[in-house]
């Protein structure tokens, strides 16, 4: 649990960030928003939260905490996929500039480039995700399986649905939910 401390200091660091640039007007660059947003999006946090329930060991914690690269992947895909699918509900209520607004104003680049760039760059994480899946790593299944399943939900709630998200609207994946209730899969 430890680690967990430190992850959540950091997110809160990013949601200060994040409040100073919406309070500023400010419009980061791609790469500076990106390394503010991948900790709000509290993936790591929330993975390791589920970590603590399997008895995760210290190096177990130590591996979270790295750079791996399937450890970025969940980061990119929920900060990603929830920066696509939100962006124009978040603008209308107020909020910093999306990913895909950052890359946008810095390229030059209209909404679908930048939407399509960024489903790149999703796809990628995914891409790394499966291989560490196939292959050894220092963490066991159950751990690396608390990370797919995580960015199988991210997908889910953030499919591609019209201008607003599953987590902004849980209305929407309603009827999904309640069908897994009736007919559990076994």
């Amino acid at each position: 649990m430890i680690h967990t401390i430190p992850m959540a200091q950091r997110v809160a660091q990013a949601y200060y960030t994040e409040a100073v640039w919406f309070n500023k007007g400010y419009v980061p660059t791609f790469e500076e928003y990106m390394s503010v947003a991948l900790e709000t999006a509290s993936c790591r946090l929330i993975i390791s939260i589920t970590f603590i329930g399997l008895r995760a060991t210290k190096e177990d914690f130590d591996w979270l905490c790295s750079n791996h690269k399937v450890i970025k992947a969940p980061d990119l895909i929920g900060r990603l996929l929830d920066d696509k699918a939100s962006q124009r509900f978040e603008q209308k209520r107020g909020h910093v500039p999306s990913a895909v607004e950052c890359y946008m104003k810095q390229y030059g680049v209209s909404e679908d480039e930048a939407i399509r760039v960024i489903l790149e760059q999703v796809a990628d994480a995914w891409k790394d995700l499966n291989e560490a899946m196939l292959k050894p790593t220092a963490v066991s299944m159950p751990l690396l399986e608390r990370i797919l399943n995580y960015c199988r939900t991210m997908e889910f709630v953030y499919k591609d649905d019209g201008d607003i998200d599953a987590f902004s609207d849980p209305t929407k994946i309603t009827e999904q939910v309640a069908s897994l209730l009736r007919d559990p899969i076994l």
